[in-house]
């Protein structure tokens, strides 16, 4: 099968097509018959001359990767001309990190008013919007303006030649993992103040990663004393080591931050954690598919349960209950497999390709 071709548009920076994200939407198109041509302009308002320079030919579609809003509108652009369709993957709203996230400035504010109108048109210059949950996609139609038969929901997933089960001798204590960039939205900080309160099976913790919140979990951590927790707190490691660190654990722990940009994510770990067959303790969230989330019986059974945010009791009690459950009652790889694996990324690409 002659392969189509699909301009990838967008200044690198640190999320080229190395990012994991990308990678794992460039295999799944390279697995459909997509190969790509990557373009980086210098100056993102004078790409449109300068994607003229390089003729490209052929072109079937063009994608604009996560973060990328600011190659939208050349990108657009170039696609009218040439009479195919734009594809654009954000990720995240800029508006929303800024304003709701960081709070940068006031959602009243005149910068916060621009900022908005500004992404709204952006994303509206697009045939397809990508988002990686349904919180999202309602996020980008209701906030963004975005027509809700333009967006489609594409799951990040997990690089599946990375991220897969081992079989592996159980520890005699539970290692409980959690790992991340340690900024609010992780609520690492109630992982920490969850210790005090632990009554169950002993266990390793082991906070791996750096970020903001890091000296306020070592801080909590050495305020207590509890004898049934053993606290680690481990450097980053590089991404390849990343599955088999993932694999020693017997549980993740994914987000508990109680802001309203946490409600819309599934975070990486979630996917990674999964896709090797560890089951994950996280908060409750609509980013889920709904059914797991109205029935626990049937989360758990995929190796998914849930702690309410921001409540360190309710972390420790639901940790104490998942490591006390046999490995074999839950089945993590298969839940990743049934509601987030590659082969949905595929299914889903082949459909908008299709109907581009």
């Amino acid at each position: 099968m002659e392969n189509k071709k699909l301009l990838w548009w967008g200044r690198y920076g640190n999320y080229g097509p190395d990012y994991p994200r990308n990678r794992t939407v460039l295999n799944c198109l390279a697995e459909l018959g997509w190969q790509y041509t990557a373009f980086q302009p210098h100056i993102s308002a004078l790409a449109y001359p300068e994607a003229l320079l390089h003729r490209f030919s052929n072109i079937e579609a063009v994608w604009v990767p996560c973060f990328r809003q600011r190659d939208i509108a050349a990108a657009a652009h170039w696609a009218r001309k040439n009479h195919c369709p734009l594809i654009i993957d954000p990720l995240i709203s800029a508006y929303d990190k800024r304003v709701n996230e960081r709070n940068k400035f006031p959602a009243q504010s005149l910068r916060a008013r621009r900022l908005l109108k500004w992404e709204s048109k952006l994303f509206n210059l697009a045939d397809w919007v990508i988002a990686d949950t349904s919180c999202h996609k309602e996020y980008f139609i209701n906030q963004l303006g975005c027509e809700p038969n333009k967006v489609e929901v594409i799951p990040v997933s997990a690089e599946e030649s990375l991220f897969f089960p081992e079989k592996k001798q159980a520890e005699q204590k539970p290692d409980v993992l959690f790992f991340g960039t340690f900024i609010g939205l992780q609520g690492a900080i109630h992982i920490a103040d969850a210790i005090q309160h632990y009554q169950g099976p002993g266990i390793k913790l082991t906070f791996l990663g750096d970020g903001p919140d890091l000296n306020a979990c070592k801080q909590s951590v050495a305020r207590q004393n509890n004898p049934l927790v053993e606290v680690n707190f481990e450097s980053w490691i590089a991404f390849k080591d990343l599955p088999a660190r993932i694999r020693k654990a017997q549980l993740c722990l994914g987000v508990f931050g109680t802001g309203e940009k946490t409600r819309r994510v599934i975070p990486n770990k979630v996917y990674q954690a999964l896709a090797c067959g560890i089951p994950v303790l996280t908060m409750p969230s609509a980013a889920f598919p709904n059914e797991l989330l109205n029935d626990e019986a049937l989360s758990s059974a995929n190796g998914i349960y849930w702690a309410k945010a921001g409540d360190a009791q309710d972390i420790a009690k639901k940790i104490a209950q998942v490591v006390s459950i046999a490995p074999t009652a839950h089945h993590p790889h298969a839940g990743y497999q049934r509601y987030f694996s590659n082969q949905l990324i595929k299914n889903k690409l082949s459909s908008i390709l299709g109907r581009a």
